[in-house]
């Protein structure tokens, strides 16, 4: 380690003296933290250009007054317990001082900041750790491959380490876009080559490339409502004017689809957060809707890995025939979101903006995950691990199912066909979502409101019962897991279903009592 200190052998001080001022003060500004290790004095005192015994000397004097402790033969270490300074009496500032000037002009830099939006929630809400969370999008990280990935990795750190010295290709590694290539052609029937894909830190980032090729201040974007919020946040903060249109049992309402708009965003495969699947008709609606007014289509293939009730339909880019759909898509679900890769499948003209655009953001995804990844689709390990996935996670929605038409009837449950969570709509007359959130937290048990749920509102879903729809995602959770929760769900809905009849009960002796008051101040007829 290398302490940024100066020494002036011109000046009036000893060398030692300069050494000792310029680490006491390092240590008294906490920028040199307790239990810190300091450099070998023959090391200091070679970047210092000092012979050794002055640093020595240096030490001995920090050590005297307790801010240094030799721990032999180890070494020099910050003292676990520094002595902290007497603060100096407080000076108050009055108009025209040093204090009120830097006051002002720290107030002018504030002024600076151009990025006043707020991001999405990707960790579920809860200070605390809930014995069962129903948190949305969280695949069970018991069943990720782990001894076949730390084979790759080991196996790809055996080569050479000038990748791991080296910048790489902005657009990914030509490998695991050549892999990326084959897998949506075969999964989701999308005919493309490695010189299209460009691989990304998730959809996160892929959606901010987007923005930052497409959405400048007052462009119009058209949005599900409601929608994901990581979406919606990422356009509204490159000044992208939102305009939500509503979504129903098929999906988007093309229909009500703005022609102004530059950039329309969808989940056609797994609508988010209400679970509908775009229909094929919609699908040609937005398709022409698109070719009518000259904007792209940015598909989010949400769950796109996880189809129960027979095959799915292919991609919205399968359908693209002017090339006017932008394919996102991630291994966030089916590995892990820790990994942070995810990809991109671009219009040809959007290609190499979007990798001089990802160049400049961070040059270049890894490369050690990417070089994995590679070899895992391209030897099967990838398909074999989606599969299991498929078989484990369809056992788990089923059990969830049964377990809430058991005990929780009155629940009427919506999106099943795929993806990773269910949408629950609670009874008219029932408690709404926040109401059983907040007990079923206080019981242990995670379930969320559309809201909470890492989804954009718009006004006009007001008027939609949104307020009485929970979300579940049940695949990291046990089918065991998924029947104690379920059974405190249970209690839960009983728990506020007493309490509003005893609400109920107070409410009408409440008024029968006013009505009897207001009675006998009536004068007599």
């Amino acid at each position: 380690m290398q302490l940024p200190i100066r020494v002036d052998p011109a000046a009036g001080k000893s060398l030692q003296s300069q050494i000792a001022e310029q680490i006491r003060q390092l240590i008294l500004d906490g920028r040199l933290a307790p239990r810190t290790r300091m450099p070998a004095s023959r090391e200091l005192a070679q970047d210092l250009d000092v012979s050794r015994n002055t640093v020595i000397g240096a030490f001995a004097r920090l050590t005297a007054e307790g801010l240094l402790q030799t721990r032999e033969p180890i070494g020099t270490f910050v003292a676990e317990s520094v002595p902290i300074p007497a603060p100096s009496p407080q000076v108050l500032p009055h108009a025209g001082s040093d204090e009120t000037t830097r006051r002002g002009a720290r107030a002018r830099i504030r002024q600076r900041l151009q990025f006043h939006d707020e991001s999405h929630q990707v960790l579920a809400p809860h200070a605390r750790q809930l014995s069962f969370d129903f948190w949305v999008g969280r695949p069970d990280a018991r069943v990720f491959p782990m001894r076949v990935w730390q084979s790759l990795l080991v196996r790809m750190l055996r080569g050479s380490a000038v990748h791991l010295c080296e910048y790489g290709d902005p657009q990914g590694v030509l490998e695991l876009r050549e892999a990326v290539a084959v897998h949506v052609g075969a999964t989701r029937g999308i005919a493309t080559d490695a010189s299209r894909v460009l691989i990304t830190n998730g959809i996160q980032e892929g959606l901010n490339l987007l923005a930052w090729l497409l959405v400048r201040r007052g462009v119009d974007v058209a949005v599900e409502s409601p929608c994901y919020r990581g979406a919606a946040r990422v356009f509204a903060g490159h000044g992208g004017v939102l305009r939500p249109v509503p979504v129903d049992e098929e999906g988007l309402v093309c229909t009500r689809l703005p022609r102004s708009a530059a950039l329309a965003y969808v989940t056609p495969s797994h609508q988010y957060p209400l679970g509908a699947t775009l229909s094929l008709r919609r699908r040609q609606a937005l398709l022409a809707w698109a070719e009518d007014s000259g904007s792209y289509i940015a598909e989010d293939d949400y769950d796109c890995d996880f189809f129960y009730d027979g095959a799915p339909l292919p991609a919205l880019k399968s359908l693209d025939r002017n090339d006017q759909v932008i394919y996102l898509g991630t291994f966030s679900k089916s590995l892990g979101a820790g990994l942070r890769i995810g990809y991109m499948v671009l219009p040809a003209e959007l290609c190499e903006p979007a990798r001089h655009a990802k160049a400049l953001l961070n040059n270049c995804q890894p490369w050690l995950e990417q070089a994995a990844l590679a070899a895992f689709i391209h030897e099967g390990g990838f398909a074999e691990h989606a599969r299991r996935l498929r078989q484990l996670y369809t056992l788990r929605r089923n059990h969830l199912c049964a377990a809430l038409a058991h005990g929780l009837p009155e629940w009427q449950i919506d999106g099943r066909g795929g993806g990773m969570h269910l949408v629950v709509r609670l009874p008219a007359d029932g408690p709404d979502a926040q109401s059983v959130e907040s007990m079923a937290r206080a019981r242990g048990v995670g379930v969320y409101g559309v809201e909470n749920g890492n989804a954009q509102l718009f006004p006009a879903d007001a008027g939609d019962p949104l307020h009485r729809v929970l979300l579940l995602g049940y695949a990291a959770l046990t089918e065991a897991e998924i029947s104690e929760a379920v059974l405190r769900l249970r209690q839960v809905a009983r728990a506020l279903d007493a309490n509003d009849a005893v609400e109920a009960a107070q409410g009408l002796a409440v008024g029968a009592a006013a009505g009897a008051i207001s009675n006998t101040e009536k004068p007599p007829s």
